[in-house]
């Protein structure tokens, strides 16, 4: 019996999709990206954002039609969407089989042998359980790089977010679990470990009494195979001196922070539920600057939120023409029910969202421009992602580029290199957010 099996959303969703693909693989079935090879499909779904729910029920609905025309047996629907909308799901797309709640993908295995066998039933559990982690992860990210998802939920309760509603309470994963599951992949071949979470930098407040990501990166830096660690979803009122002393003295530890701030405007910050001011998070990146000099940051921000005005999106405009930020990401605010921005007066229209949005994002283009042409002549380390076909081109990233959010690096070079290498490049050009590079010969 053949899967196809449709990852959507986060890259959290991504390590619960490649767990319940370890856990499929043990019990002898096989996979396939051919929906016309596939007996059974499975969508893991994503509900955080309108695009994001638009996305999951367009899939399911392609999905339930190969099911309708006989084409594949069983279709499961797993995940956050999955979660939220459990009984819409069942009403509305009958040839839905089996729904798994986000707490209960150790079930998938048993979800599908029960819909083969004519017995579907559906999967849930308290949204607070204890969080899945440790057994066989079928990567599938190319091998070379892996995502080691550290907590799970959120006790942030922003009011935009529907997380904790799907996703429950912050619970940590057990650091020894994280220590076994990160030595595996890097005996499977994985170079690079990803550091995810609702929010990362309060791993282990709720098992161990304080925030102990500091330890945790020391103790997967001892890991033989592992190069490069990178940190992303760190709140930056979380952010501790000591944090900041092991990625700034951790030589495995890559110099490069995801912050989500949001916005700039205390006002805005305040209605959305964050925990930080203006004055604030210009503090906090100011001392990452001066105790990390070449530390790469990226952001994500939220155009149009409920009582935006014009001088609050001037602020926030100001705020990011000044701060310069090496990465960033804008988002034209989501509506999204049950939640306290849902139903905030004074909502802002979809095209003032989306022209705030615009004009945020031709900015950053600025920005980002400025900073790539300042990289030329620099010599950096480059991990190799591929080949341009029939060029003697390789793509790579630098510890400024996390993969599929920031930009590339193509090298230049006859040389005969593999995905995963890791390369001395002095860069000669840059094409906007991408840069062009040569072999460095010291």
């Amino acid at each position: 019996m053949k899967i196809l099996f449709v990852s959507l959303g986060c890259d959290k969703n991504l390590v619960d999709s490649e767990r319940m693909l370890g856990m499929l693989a043990e019990k002898g079935f096989t996979f396939t990206d051919d929906e016309n090879q596939a007996d059974i499909v499975v969508v893991n779904t994503c509900c955080f954002i309108g695009d994001a729910k638009e996305e999951s029920i367009n899939t399911l609905l392609q999905m339930s039609q190969l099911k309708e025309e006989g084409r594949i047996q069983v279709l499961i629907a797993a995940g956050c969407l999955a979660q939220r909308y459990r009984e819409e799901i069942q009403k509305e797309i009958p040839q839905v089989d089996a729904v798994i709640g986000t707490m209960a993908i150790a079930d998938i295995a048993d979800a599908v042998e029960k819909a083969l066998g004519g017995k579907a039933r559906n999967y849930y559990e308290d949204i607070n359980a204890r969080p899945v982690a440790g057994g066989k992860r079928v990567v599938t990210t190319g091998g070379h790089f892996a995502y080691l998802k550290i907590a799970e939920g959120c006790d942030k309760h922003c009011t935009y977010c529907i997380i904790p509603k799907v996703r429950g309470s912050y619970r940590s994963i057990p650091m020894e679990s994280l220590l076994k599951e990160a030595e595996q992949l890097a005996e499977e071949g994985v170079k690079e470990l990803i550091l995810v979470a609702q929010e990362t930098t309060l791993y282990g407040v709720d098992l161990y009494g304080k925030k102990t990501l500091p330890t945790l990166l020391e103790r997967l830096a001892e890991i033989d195979g592992i190069s490069w660690i990178r940190l992303l979803y760190c709140y930056p009122e979380e952010i501790t001196d000591e944090l900041v002393q092991v990625i700034a003295t951790q030589p495995k530890v890559c110099h490069y922070l995801d912050i989500p701030i949001q916005h700039a405007s205390d006002s805005i910050l305040r209605r959305m539920g964050r925990k930080t001011n203006k004055k604030e998070l210009e503090g906090q990146i100011k001392k990452l600057r001066e105790k990390i000099p070449d530390i790469c940051l990226r952001t994500t921000l939220i155009s149009g939120f409920p009582g935006e005005t014009q001088e609050d999106f001037e602020e926030l405009y100001r705020f990011v023409n000044e701060m310069e930020f090496d990465r960033l990401g804008v988002f034209a605010y989501s509506q999204e029910e049950d939640t306290p921005a849902a139903v905030m007066p004074d909502q802002v229209e979809e095209s003032v969202k989306e022209a705030r949005r615009d004009e945020l994002m031709e900015l950053q283009q600025e920005i980002a421009f400025e900073k790539a042409e300042a990289m030329v002549g620099r010599i950096l380390t480059v991990m190799i992602e591929g080949k341009v076909a029939d060029e003697d081109v390789y793509v790579g990233r630098t510890y400024k580029d996390a993969p599929g959010v920031d930009g590339y690096l193509f090298v230049n070079t006859s040389a005969s290199l593999m995905t995963g290498d890791f390369v001395k490049v002095q860069v000669t050009g840059s094409n906007e957010y991408d840069l062009i590079g040569e072999i460095y010969h010291a």
